[in-house]
């Protein structure tokens, strides 16, 4: 039994020695560096980042919370915002920001929220609301004036600001500008406000930081990060968009409120979002500072802006365009057509005219016009250079007020009961005007160039290459000229209700 016991024993001795050994070849092996993880929590050394707390810290008790109420009445409680302030519904039709969330989508449905009765109103009384909207703003000077958005505070009848400390002043409006989306508000208290100031925003590039700050969804001094996307962006909103576009997280109440640089600098304000879900999808565009300064200025001064005015309708130069005309560069805005008795119409400027440089400085395009026009003092005399008839020429021109409404006159639909005329090469049908003005386009082939350049039935031809038309045969005559001088292109000037654009059509070289 003892030899059975003994040599039992053997085998589990050298069991258990293997295991010993084992156990300290393990541990050298890579069972140590797991026993070793096991043994600390993980711990990686950071590389350095530079934060926003203390830019937040200084930056924050200047922003505020803009309330608005109005006596309106209203069946919504909040009304639909671009994502703070004023509800779309409560602009006129064909407004730019109307227009523009139609075709990008309406971050709150098509139409707008739900109307919904204030918590301290019975729900049979909905017609009696005294409507609230929340948007954000930032003080730019220690005795009181906030700027914030224009559709913030449009149709209010009394306005407050609520203090990162949740200190509430009453405010009033000092003055608006519907077509930069501005507005100044004043406090009147005796203390000094922290306040900050616009940077030239030139300075700004995209990839650069960007802090905002504002009120999202009423909740004063939040704070999100970003990144300059790009710069000179042109969202349809009027003839001065020249948008920052920033991917920092903004939503409805951020309004108004201010996007910092990491000196603290206002380099923008915030304005409007592209949403098609209602929440932010990091693409937010912030009125610069170059323009906001200039603006916030004029209506602290005057509570109201002058802008420069020539009293034109233009458009693109398309390179189909330059070439039609003989342009070496598809750059500059050519005349649709000059207002009656606007500036432009007294200086002998007619539709088909190219203003390639103001003051000898390069127009790129209409929007640029617009800035290089509004940026002039009224009553100041500007030099406009034009392309007329294949050559540059020089007008000299009095800059005016631009004026608050432009009203158009009533102007008739063409009609025609002549006969039809058809330019096959071309997929046009046409027909003499009874006017004796142009030719009215009674069918136009889906499948031909003119269908490309968005010509439909109902468009009127008033010229070709800048020559009247009175038939296709002055249409077809006008080809001919282009063929001949090597042009690509012919430019027609085209009505349709009552305004007129411009449609290079390309011609057929043979």
């Amino acid at each position: 039994m003892s030899d059975i016991k003994s040599s039992s024993r053997r085998p589990l001795t050298r069991i258990f020695l293997s295991a010993a050994l084992a156990g300290t070849i393990l541990a050298t092996g890579p069972l140590a560096l797991i026993s070793s993880a096991q043994a600390a929590p993980v711990s990686v050394t950071a590389q350095a980042q530079p934060g926003f707390s203390e830019l937040v810290e200084k930056v924050r008790p200047a922003v505020v919370s803009v309330r608005v109420k109005s006596d309106v009445q209203n069946t919504r409680n909040d009304r639909t915002q671009y994502f703070g302030g004023n509800g779309l519904d409560q602009l006129p039709d064909g407004h730019p920001l109307k227009r523009f969330f139609k075709e990008f989508g309406n971050p709150y449905g098509p139409d707008g929220e739900q109307a919904r009765p204030n918590k301290r109103q019975k729900r049979g009384d909905r017609g009696h609301a005294r409507p609230f909207a929340q948007g954000s703003g930032f003080f730019i000077s220690e005795d009181g004036y906030v700027v914030t958005n224009n559709h913030v505070v449009t149709d209010g009848d009394s306005f407050s600001v609520v203090m990162d400390d949740g200190t509430e002043l009453d405010a009033k409006l000092i003055g608006t500008d519907a077509r930069t989306d501005l507005a100044v508000l004043k406090v009147d208290d005796k203390r000094k406000f922290t306040y900050v100031a616009f940077d030239d925003d030139s300075t700004v590039k995209v990839g650069d930081w960007v802090v905002a700050v504002g009120n999202p969804f009423g909740l004063g001094g939040t704070v999100t990060a970003g990144i300059v996307s790009a710069r000179g962006r042109d969202i349809g909103a009027g003839p001065y968009d020249d948008f920052i576009q920033i991917d920092a997280a903004v939503n409805k109440g951020n309004s108004g409120g201010p996007a910092f640089d990491l000196t603290g600098k206002v380099v923008g304000i915030n304005t409007a979002i592209f949403s098609p879900s209602g929440g932010s999808v990091g693409i937010a565009f912030a009125i610069p500072a170059s323009t906001a300064s200039k603006v916030v200025d004029q209506l602290i001064k005057k509570g109201s802006v002058e802008r420069g005015w020539i009293g034109v309708q233009i458009q693109p130069v398309t390179k189909e365009i330059a070439d039609s005309l003989g342009l070496a560069e598809d750059k500059g805005a050519i005349v649709a057509e000059p207002q009656a008795d606007g500036p432009a119409a007294k200086a002998g400027i007619v539709a088909g005219d190219v203003i390639t440089a103001v003051n000898d400085e390069t127009v790129k395009d209409p929007r640029d016009l617009a800035k290089k026009v509004a940026a002039i003092n009224p009553g100041e005399k500007a030099s406009l250079t034009i392309w007329r008839k294949g050559k540059a020429e020089t007008v000299s021109i009095e800059i005016k007020a631009y004026p608050d409404d432009q009203k158009q006159g009533d102007k008739s639909a063409a009609t025609s009961s002549g006969e039809s005329e058809t330019l096959d090469d071309y997929g046009l049908t046409v027909t003499p005007d009874d006017s004796g003005k142009g030719v009215v386009v009674t069918d136009v082939d889906p499948d031909s160039d003119a269908a490309d350049k968005g010509m439909r039935a109902g468009d009127t031809i008033v010229t070709v290459n800048n020559k009247d038309v009175k038939s296709a045969s002055d249409i077809n005559a006008a080809i001919k000229d282009a063929v001949k001088n090597g042009r690509k292109a012919v430019l027609l000037q085209v009505q349709r209700n009552g305004q007129n654009s411009f449609v290079a059509l390309p011609v057929d070289q043979g």
